[in-house]
């Protein structure tokens, strides 16, 4: 069976995203100084991917 060509493109567009993945988080937070060595990495604070 072959992929939707919508679903297909999602992988190769180089958008943006708006959702990101803790380690990702975490590094945002550690620049920012807000997340230091020893903090949990659940419940972390929200963050918006850098422009």
């Amino acid at each position: 069976m072959s992929q939707h060509r919508s679903l297909r493109a999602a992988g190769t567009t180089g958008a943006k995203r708006n959702v990101l993945k803790r380690y990702e988080r975490v590094e945002i937070l550690k620049r920012r100084g807000q997340w230091k060595a020893g903090d949990r990495v659940t419940g972390l604070r929200k963050t918006k991917p850098d422009a």
